[in-house]
């Protein structure tokens, strides 16, 4: 067997990539740091090619460290999970779990769960990454994410958390001056935050169970491409906007915001958590999603039911 594959380096370079530095990625390895910097050496005069470029201030992927990544990601990710599975400590989930998810989303409802979630594991930790980019999941060596939407086709492995409404919301100081719309068309003579992460920010599709959809074009002062901006514009009455439910369901509880449209709601959206592909999670990935899923199907502004896969 002179020809098999050194498994073990492309675990070491997968976590070299990860962690951006042969030292952070020994540190976590529990290894030398000399050890680690043999073993990408030891693939790359295998390959004959550079996986990374070195200089003093950063390392960096070469052409053929890009290619081989994702796969190497997946050496390690299967030989965690093969371990785990396998050992005593599969029952006690442990190590770090890389999460990435939506700011407003991670913002409001994240960190209120995590004291909960790390009480229960007190050997796993969390590194939380929280952008309204699109995150490569792969390559950006997470664990799992946090996706609100349709989902793109892909390779990677999805679980339904839960649907939530998107209403169209504004202040009673708003209505009081400019009136309550009760049908799509009215929108025209409205002014409506738009978001600028739309294809066309200006056009806008409701949709009702009994009259279907309408797609109407609409105006505003404020052009975004984070809602968290705007909430006091919402509250203060300048403007009207499709919100998630979760964005504004307690001002909706405490009546600083109300409901237009009444049956009309913009396009629900589902909560996904996405993971690598590969049959096997981390016994620590499976314990946050299953904590999640269960956690986020409390809340009032979930719908529906989050089913094991």
């Amino acid at each position: 067997m002179a020809n098999l594959p050194d498994f073990e380096a492309w675990a070491v370079f997968a976590k070299v990539a990860e962690r951006g530095s042969f030292s952070a990625a020994a540190a976590e390895l529990n290894l030398s740091k000399a050890t680690v910097s043999k073993a990408v050496a030891r693939l790359e005069e295998r390959l004959g090619a550079p996986l990374l470029h070195r200089s003093s201030r950063r390392l960096s992927l070469s052409e053929t460290g890009r290619m081989s990544l994702e796969r190497a990601q997946r050496i390690l990710a299967e030989g965690e999970a093969i371990e785990e599975e396998a050992s005593e400590k599969a029952a006690e989930p442990h190590g770090l779990v890389r999460l990435a998810a939506p700011m407003s989303f991670g913002v409001l409802h994240l960190g209120d769960l995590l004291p909960d979630f790390l009480a229960l594991y007190p050997k796993v930790s969390v590194e939380v990454h929280l952008s309204d980019q699109y995150v490569d999941l792969i390559g950006g060596g997470y664990d799992a994410a946090l996706r609100i939407g349709a989902l793109a086709d892909s390779a990677l492995r999805a679980r339904r958390l839960f649907t939530m409404r998107a209403p169209l919301v504004g202040s009673p100081a708003y209505f009081a001056r400019h009136g309550r719309p009760q049908h799509p068309r009215e929108l025209e003579n409205h002014q409506l935050i738009r978001y600028s992460h739309r294809t066309n920010p200006s056009m806008l599709t409701f949709y009702h169970p009994l009259e279907g959809e309408c797609t109407v074009r609409v105006d505003g002062r404020i052009l975004t491409n984070n809602g968290d901006i705007v909430l006091p514009s919402l509250l203060g009455g300048i403007a009207m906007g499709v919100q998630p439910e979760f964005f504004v369901w307690q001002h909706l509880r405490d009546g600083r915001l109300e409901e237009a449209l009444a049956g009309w709601s913009g396009a629900p959206a589902a909560l996904h958590i996405v993971t690598p592909p590969g049959s096997r999670r981390p016994a620590r990935v499976r314990a946050l999603i299953e904590f999640l899923a269960d956690r986020f199907l409390q809340a009032p502004w979930a719908h529906g039911v989050s089913v094991k896969e």
